[in-house]
């Protein structure tokens, strides 16, 4: 027994000492935490070092330099990962180069540093991206409309727009809650705000930030959003110059026949959608599904789309996971109406059953956008007040993966296209 102990002992030492490198296995079978290894991947990137990200191999895996400060991190934060030798590294990454293999190792060179958009005022939601940025250990700093304004997101590689509505009707909440303290509250600070700002209307002060971002796109920024900051923000930039908000919202009324001078060409992603006139529905438009959908919980599942790994690298980067069925959930604007989905936008993930897309990624300009419907990935009905969703009791969640992916997307070593 004693040198069956000692034979494992040496076997052990041996392969440590012989390591070179550190795989962080992303499949479901052998990742304990999914989403603090992207945490560890992003620390790593941090100390300027590269880290491969080996697209659909075992989950989307990341290959990175055995360091000693590494291990340690992964066994601190609970990580799970394998040393594996020089030969075995190159084993792996002549799989992956096979051209019979849809895989793809992409080099990750540089930490993105990442800005949230969300009001510096409380709010009775939690945001979904800044609870999981928190929970891998990923930094972020908030801004809002006035560093915005004031050109900051230049300082930042990728930009995460908060539960948000840049249309100016205080998210459709009035019937429900125009008489609750936050939500006066939080109109009054809007007010105050646009004013400070030198407008006279929220409405207006919300379309020159989505301008602003607009532009920090087409420059080649990364914008990821989810909720109703994903198509109220595309609203605002197509009813540029249009009033489309009620008496209550901004104090008269709106432009008449306003429907007709909605410009289509100015959105991201929508189009030939129909506004909601009725200031006492929460809801903006025919773009968002929620009210038209008929998905049981039970039954309420969307698959991810596959990609040429090696000719379409960016959607296969964004669509990693260890599953290509990902659980739904609901919030204001849970998902899109494919009929109303630009051409050149791609749909990365859907329900095929009720025709509707969920998770969507496009080009604009030098930069790129991805939009995600829903609130929170693990609360299927998270409603204003609700507790914080806890992380710790979902650290293998697909349906955050995807956010995580988008966090790494900007991290990418850019490639030319392939023709």
């Amino acid at each position: 027994m004693i040198k069956k102990i000692i034979l494992i002992f040496v076997v052990f030492m041996c392969t440590k000492l012989h390591a070179t490198y550190l795989l962080i296995p992303m499949d479901a079978d052998s990742q304990s935490n999914h989403l603090k290894a992207y945490g560890i991947t992003y620390w790593t990137l941090e100390r300027e070092l590269k880290v491969k990200w080996l697209l659909n191999y075992r989950g989307g895996s990341f290959l990175l330099p055995h360091i000693e400060s590494i291990e340690r991190e992964c066994k601190i934060r609970g990580v799970s990962y394998e040393l594996i030798s020089d030969s075995k590294a190159n084993e792996i990454l002549e799989l992956i180069d096979s051209p019979s293999q849809n895989m793809e190792a992409v080099v990750l060179e540089k930490a993105p540093k990442i800005a949230v958009y969300t009001p510096k005022s409380d709010v009775p939601w939690d945001d979904a991206v800044t609870l999981v940025l928190t929970y891998a250990e990923i930094p972020y700093e908030t801004i809002y409309d006035e560093e915005v304004l004031n050109d900051e997101l230049l300082l930042y590689d990728w930009l995460h727009l908060h539960h948000e509505d840049f249309t100016g009707q205080y998210g459709k909440f009035y019937r429900a809650y125009r008489s609750a303290a936050w939500y006066i509250k939080e109109k009054k600070e809007a007010e105050a705000l646009a004013q400070q700002l030198g407008y006279d209307k929220v409405s207006q002060a919300k379309l020159a930030v989505a301008l602003k971002i607009r532009d920090y796109v087409v420059g080649g920024g990364f914008m990821f959003a989810m909720c109703s900051a994903t198509d109220s923000f595309d609203i605002a930039l197509a009813a540029e110059g249009v009033d489309i908000c009620e008496p209550m919202f901004d104090g008269d009324g709106t432009d008449p026949g306003y429907q007709n001078k909605i410009d289509y060409n100015k959105t991201f992603a929508f189009t030939n959608f129909t506004l909601e006139r009725n200031p006492n529905v929460y809801e903006f438009s025919s773009i968002d599904m929620t009210q038209k959908r008929q998905v049981p919980k039970i039954t309420d599942y969307f698959s991810l789309m596959e990609y040429s790994a090696k000719w379409d690298p960016i959607p296969t980067m964004l669509t990693q996971n260890h599953t290509a069925l990902v659980k739904g959930f609901m919030g204001q604007t849970t998902s899109y109406t494919r009929d109303e989905i630009k051409s050149n936008v791609l749909v990365m993930g859907e329900n095929k059953s009720s025709g509707e897309a969920r998770y969507i990624h496009g080009i604009k300009g030098k930069g790129f956008f991805t939009f995600y419907g829903g609130h929170d990935p693990e609360d299927y009905t998270h409603r204003v007040g609700d507790p914080k969703t806890e992380l710790d009791l979902h650290p293998t969640s697909p349906g955050y993966r995807l956010i995580l992916n988008n966090v790494l997307f900007p991290a990418a070593k850019k490639k030319k296209q392939k023709t």
